[in-house]
């Protein structure tokens, strides 16, 4: 008799290592795999999923595939990959003295197209018009770009409050454009703040076609194993969406990673409030947990050189890794320089205790006792620079602890990753340094066991009643939630977030909601 379908296969690609996992329905690893990540990431993915399955399961029972992955993210730093775009701000005449893309690292722009106009419309903070909405130039812009570009980002002064006018636009590039032209919103991406707003809608628009290989590559490789599940995307929140959305919305992904290991954190230990820290073989991301969710940044995030304003985990990223090149200070430097160069995924070809020829913070740590890899011993030569690097990235990581927390009060720390023998025993200002058991694939464990979520934001007036302008946003975030893959009958609303908005002659106030609920089919 064929088994029940009870298993998730949850897969996070950081800069060293692919991780991958899978869960039952109680939640329990029952195959797991650390693979190196490979040039062109696909093939790493493709080996880690060979490794999992290679356990005996039967693949009949995987039903969902998790993914977390850092190749929007790297995309964007790269320049490469990116979507030529067409950008269009509904904005004239009250926006004119900025145009788009204004303060854009030049190479960025170039990437993109730099294709972007002006035209008349746009909204007043209630909801009101400023001006018509002008087509004909609309229509002109889009003309003129016909065969040039492979996706449109359009924005509009407080669109937030009304996307008519970017309803309007986008109907005219479809028209003109023709439909396999990826069309990007602004209210549908971002929150206040018209050039954050329009920033992350750029991104989002050239980011469409990296999204699209990124499906199209697991597609194919769960194909090549035989696996029938559906393929979700992690993304910011620690939450999933479905193939469809992370199409729409690859911007969403950008910091899955580190939201995947907080989770997963979260998970293996069972605590809902803590700070924790995933340790890689490149870089050391210090994140916090709250009520069992990663703790988002309250400021602009900056990607790539652009700063946006869409909900990012409040991270704190060092350059301390398993892989990090220790090298001697130099003339007015401290006496030892840790990074910010790794060797990466190629620390067992590098590293000292490898037998390579290059100083790491993995070969600090076996020279201070931590722990025990490779076989090559090492040279004496090195045991002042490398007892040197591990008390610098001791005072680094105390420091980054120090940054992370709210308060005076001592916070228990959770170390996971790869890397993570670099944390020590005691920190000040922790009350304890909790290890896990699976504390080195703690990200594809935050993939696999994560909800689906959506999130609605608006600035609404509350003349007609305060509840009802809640009740209303409640409303659409569950709607996005199940939108995104998440059970119906099963959502919840996890937080409400409502700021008042002064010096206006009637109260209005921005909401923001965000409904949280398990996965539709399992």
């Amino acid at each position: 008799m064929p088994r029940k379908p009870d298993l998730r296969l949850g897969i996070d690609v950081g800069g060293t290592n692919t991780d991958a996992v899978i869960l039952d329905l109680e939640d329990r690893v029952v195959a797991r795999s650390k693979q190196s990540t490979t040039t062109d990431v696909t093939s790493g993915i493709q080996a880690a999923i060979a490794a999992v399955v290679a356990a005996g399961l039967d693949k009949s029972r995987i039903t969902h595939v998790m993914l977390g992955t850092t190749h929007a993210t790297n995309a964007v730093l790269e320049r490469r990959r990116l979507h030529k775009v067409a950008v269009l701000r509904v904005g004239a005449p009250s926006s004119l003295a900025v145009r788009p893309m204004y303060s854009w690292p030049e190479d960025l722009v170039a990437a993109v197209g730099g294709h972007s106009t002006v035209v008349r419309g746009g909204f007043e903070y209630d909801g009101r018009e400023v001006v018509p909405f002008d087509a004909e130039a609309t229509r002109t812009f889009f003309t003129d770009l016909v065969g040039k570009v492979e996706a449109v980002a359009i924005s509009a002064v407080f669109s937030p409050i009304s996307g008519e006018h970017e309803s309007q636009a986008a109907a005219i590039a479809r028209e003109v454009l023709g439909d396999d032209v990826v069309i990007s919103l602004s209210h549908l991406v971002g929150s206040l703040g018209l050039l954050p707003r329009e920033n992350a809608t750029i991104l989002n628009a050239a980011l469409t076609g990296v999204a699209r290989d990124i499906a199209n590559a697991m597609t194919q490789a769960l194909a090549e194993h035989e696996i029938d599940a559906s393929v979700l995307f992690a993304q910011n929140d620690g939450t999933l969406m479905d193939l469809e959305f992370a199409a729409r919305f690859p911007i969403l992904t950008i910091g899955s990673g580190p939201a995947n290991s907080i989770r997963g954190a979260a998970f293996l230990t069972g605590m809902t409030d803590a700070l924790v820290a995933d340790v890689g073989g490149t870089s050391t991301d210090f994140g916090m947990i709250v009520n069992g969710f990663p703790r988002e940044s309250a400021y602009a995030v900056d990607i790539g050189g652009v700063s946006t304003n869409f909900r990012m985990p409040d991270v704190l990223a060092l350059p301390l890794g398993g892989g990090t090149i220790v090298r001697p200070g130099t003339l007015g430097s401290p006496e030892v320089q840790l990074g910010p160069d790794s060797v990466g995924y190629r620390l067992p070809q590098e590293a000292l205790v490898f037998g390579g020829p290059t100083a790491t913070l993995s070969d600090a740590l076996v020279a201070a006792g931590r722990g025990q890899i490779g076989g090559s011993p090492l040279p004496d030569s090195s045991l002042d620079l490398l007892a040197r690097a591990m008390s610098a990235s001791d005072d680094a990581v105390a420091e980054g602890v120090d940054r992370m927390k709210v308060g005076r009060a001592d916070v228990p720390l959770i170390v996971v990753g790869g890397g993570s023998m670099l944390i020590p025993d005691s920190l000040p200002g922790v009350s304890k340094v909790l290890r896990p058991e699976n504390f080195d694939v703690a990200n594809a464990i935050g993939a696999a066991i994560a909800s689906v979520s959506g999130r609605w934001e608006e600035v609404v007036s509350l003349g007609q009643g305060r509840e009802v302008a809640i009740e209303s946003a409640c409303a659409q975030a569950k709607a996005r939630a199940v939108q995104a893959g998440a059970d119906p009958d099963r959502v919840e609303i996890v937080e409400i977030d409502e700021v008042p908005l002064a010096y206006l002659t009637e109260p209005v106030a921005r909401i923001s909601v965000k409904a949280v609920g398990p996965l539709s089919r399992m």
